[in-house]
């Protein structure tokens, strides 16, 4: 066996390793599947008494299907049939005649989890982490060996459905008290554990009364509605099918043994072959070539100070210490410093269950007007307001202070580099960490470069990164870099329709509609109107767009959006109040005045190298912005309508509402 070990003790207990070949991590690949299968149908069954399931690889159980190949399949039918021979293998351990034990060493996910549900025990080892789980609906998806049968069958349907409708995983603690595993374990202790599993073999509990009833016929129905209402909250049915596939499927045969199982086929075979499958399956492998940037060699980062506690500086500091590093924080005024550790201390309540843990991570974060922690820093980070002149009287002092290997990075939004570091000794070692609003949600962090910065310096950025948990952009320095230079105009065509006349609640939902998480209007008055004016002028300048009238009026009468309860919107303790409003003569045009001009942006983009890959131009226009990840980004949206279509609208609308519409020249290079 290549992915397999088995060995069989004197108590006729059989230890089944896996171990994928030739990989880091398990995965169930159809060769692993296939092995698998010929050992199941090998044992003999008079002379075993047991069977336990363990993973070879270092804190890694199982992650899951084999999504490459998943993403090559061609038909439903096909899918069907992936999916039938591993619902058929797992149906197989689920009948063997002795008690079977699955431990779970590590992460457990997708598949990983389907394999393991399929016998008899569950016992995973002791862990803080959320290593438990079933996320395949964020990859258009839904469990497809027989996960949504067995999810709902040992944890009943509040329990079960949540898991799989929500894709989060969990830690073995919950998973042990919604009775997903029986018992948790140690290194130490795991092996004595399952075997004793096995030789007591006690009987199993059932998933609570409740859960019993509302899985009967005459309640599913009512219970189906509830699903819908909670699923539609944060995803349309257009838009993302599968969690709503997954309630037809419980609704309608309720887990059932009997019918459950194909008909948990035939849905996944469609879902795979779904634009929507393809596209988060593109997504997820983004990701990968995100972190895939720079030197992979981690880098040893052990103090961060970071200079303003504003929204975005005091964010930056928290979520530092939150990932383990020592961080000190400065700003002008202790009440600045005190507001952000507010946050911060709302953030670790939040992130860290622990009392002990959250305090020593609250300790990690340290007040510091007088920047004393400038001279021990391994990176320091400028996040004070977007003004030349004081960020270069900053790093005059800062750079007199730095320790030698240290690196100034700056967190600014829109201004270049190249203005920016004409006062330090060292240019080639200062880079841009831009990150975005809010830190704790977003995953997109923009390493920026200019065409001389140093290498070790990007490797240096890239490895703080992937240290604190994001994703990293590599980009060239140039007025709003990526992500605001290409969500620029489409806020700037919102303020423009509303200054047309159009209405604001109208404007959103087109947005909306299309698949952004929220609409452009909200989303100034969330990030700040005065935010979005500065952004506004700097890219204006540099671009040659119009400002909207309405947007300086307001801000010069102080209707900052949100922070201010006034904007666009009125704002309600933080919450956007929307008037119900429903116009007649509503323009047909106004999706593509929202949506087009990024696309025609991220063309620029490319064109001008700022970033010489279309992939990370949707990675990065995706994790950002939230560009509707369904459709794949920008440049994937493109294409998929086909980019003469694009051009030929881009050249409507240009001859329409003028030369902001004018297709980039960049398009003739495109298929």
């Amino acid at each position: 066996m290549k992915h397999w070990k088995i060995e069989k003790d004197k108590s006729e207990l059989v230890w089944l390793c896996i171990d994928k070949a030739e990989s880091k991590v398990n995965v169930l690949s159809s060769a692993v599947l296939l092995e698998l299968n010929e050992i199941i149908d090998s044992l003999s069954i008079d002379e075993t008494k047991g069977m336990i399931l363990w993973s070879g690889k270092k804190q890694s159980f199982i992650l899951g299907a084999d999504i490459k190949e998943i993403s090559t399949v061609k038909t439903p039918d096909e899918a069907y049939k992936l999916a039938r021979e591993g619902q058929q293998l797992f149906r197989k351990i689920e009948a063997l005649p002795f008690p079977t034990v699955s431990v779970i060493n590590g992460i457990c996910l997708g598949g990983g989890f389907e394999l393991a549900m399929a016998f008899k025990y569950r016992i995973a080892l002791k862990s803080s982490q959320k290593i438990i789980g079933l996320p395949e609906v964020k990859l258009g998806l839904h469990p497809g060996f027989g996960g949504t049968v067995r999810a709902v069958r040992l944890a009943g349907v509040r329990a079960g459905m949540n898991l799989m409708l929500a894709g989060n995983p969990i830690n073995p603690s919950k998973a042990k008290s919604l009775k997903f595993i029986d018992q948790i374990t140690t290194e130490d202790a795991w092996r004595d554990d399952a075997s004793r599993l096995v030789f007591s073999n006690p009987s199993k509990k059932k998933p609570p009364l409740i859960d019993l009833l509302l899985n009967l016929k005459p309640l599913r129905g009512f219970v189906k509605k509830i699903l819908i209402k909670q699923v539609k909250q944060k995803a349309r049915s257009d838009h993302y099918p599968a969690p709503y596939a997954m309630i037809d499927l419980w609704a309608n045969d309720g887990a059932s043994h009997t019918y459950g199982y194909n008909a948990e086929a035939i849905s996944f075979g469609r879902l795979a072959c779904s634009s929507t499958s393809r596209n988060l399956i593109r997504v997820f492998f983004l990701q990968t070539k995100l972190k895939s940037q720079g030197n992979q060699k981690k880098i040893k980062i052990k103090h961060v100070h970071v200079v303003g506690a504003g929204i975005m500086g005091g964010d930056i500091a928290a979520w530092c210490a939150l990932k383990g590093y020592d961080v000190t924080l400065q700003d002008q005024k202790q009440e600045y410093v005190d507001s952000a550790l507010k946050r911060a201390k709302k953030l670790f309540n939040k992130k860290i269950r622990g009392e002990d843990e959250r305090q020593i991570t609250h300790n990690k974060l340290q007040s510091d007007i007088e920047g004393s922690g400038v001279i021990k820093a391994d990176l320091i980070i400028e996040a004070i307001y977007e003004n030349i002149e004081a960020k270069q009287t900053l790093y005059k002092d800062l750079q007199s202070k730095m320790k030698s290997g240290a690196l100034l990075a700056t967190n600014t939004s829109s201004l270049q580099l190249e203005d920016l570091r004409t006062v330090l000794n060292e240019p080639q070692r200062f880079i841009g960490l831009h990150f975005f609003n809010p830190v704790s949600m977003l995953p997109l962090i923009e390493v920026i470069k200019c065409d001389d910065t140093d290498q070790s310096a990007l490797d240096l950025g890239f490895s703080f990164a992937r240290g604190i948990g994001k994703l990293p952009l590599e980009c060239k320095s140039s007025p709003g870099f990526v992500v605001n230079r290409i969500l620029a105009p489409y806020m700037n065509e919102a303020m423009l329709l509303a200054d047309e006349g159009v209405a604001l609640s109208m404007i959103d939902n087109a947005a909306v509609e299309f698949g952004m998480p929220m609409g452009p209007v909200e989303l100034a008055d969330s990030v700040g109107l005065d935010v979005a004016l500065n952004v506004s002028k700097v890219l204006g300048k540099a671009y040659g767009r119009t400002i909207s009238p309405t947007l300086e009026d307001m801000v010069n009468n102080n209707l900052l959006g949100r922070k201010s309860g006034q904007g666009y919107y009125q704002w309600k303790d933080g919450k956007v109040v929307k008037p119900n409003s429903k116009q007649i003569n509503f323009p047909a045009d106004v999706k593509d005045r929202l949506i087009l001009p990024m696309l025609n942006e991220s063309v620029a983009c490319l064109n001008e190298k700022v970033i010489e890959d279309a992939d990370l131009i949707d990675a990065g226009i995706i994790f950002g912005t939230g560009f509707a990840p369904f459709l794949g980004g920008p440049i994937n949206y493109a294409r998929k309508v086909g980019i003469d279509t694009i051009v030929k609208r881009l050249k409507e609308l240009s001859e329409t509402y003028g030369d902001r519409f004018q297709p980039n020249e960049g398009w003739s290079n495109f298929d």
